[in-house]
Order: structure tokens, then sequence, then C-alpha cells
């Protein structure tokens, strides 16, 4: 009995993994969307302020990427392990 629930749970494994990198990207790209509109709303109404934005923006992002990445990687392993 405990066999058969292992391997059901193995089998399953590629399905969780890809559900954890899909979300974990799509997270990432919906928080880069909006660092993104956030930024460009922010040059719009001060212009003087873009250089100081885009820095900022493009740190934002990435950090968001790294956390992306990290998702990406948790994922794989859970594949393999």
């Amino acid at each position: 009995m405990e066999d058969q629930v292992v391997a059901q749970v193995v089998n399953l494994a590629p399905i969780g993994a890809s559900i954890a990198a899909g979300l974990g990207v799509l997270g990432a790209g919906l928080g880069i969307g909006k660092l993104a509109s956030a930024a460009l709303e922010g040059i719009a109404r001060q212009p003087s302020a873009a250089g100081d934005l885009k820095g900022t923006m493009i740190l934002g992002a990435a950090l968001i990427e790294g956390v992306a990445l990290f998702g990406v990687v948790v994922g794989l392993l859970a594949l393999v392990l």
C-alpha cells in the first residue's frame, strides 16, 4: 500500500514542479509590470526625477527577477529530488 502512495507522489512531481515554476514567473511578471507602470507614471508627473526613478526601477526589477529565479530553481529541485 505504501509503495503505491509513493509511486503516485513521484508521478505528480513534474506537475508540482511546473506549477511552482509557473507561479514564480507569473508573479515576477506581474511585479515588474506594476513596477514599470508606477515608474512611468512618476516620470510623467515629474519629468525631472526621471534619472532617479529609472535607477530605482532597474534595481527593483533585478531583485524581482532574482526572486523569480529562486522560484524556478526550487521548482526544478522539487522535480529532480
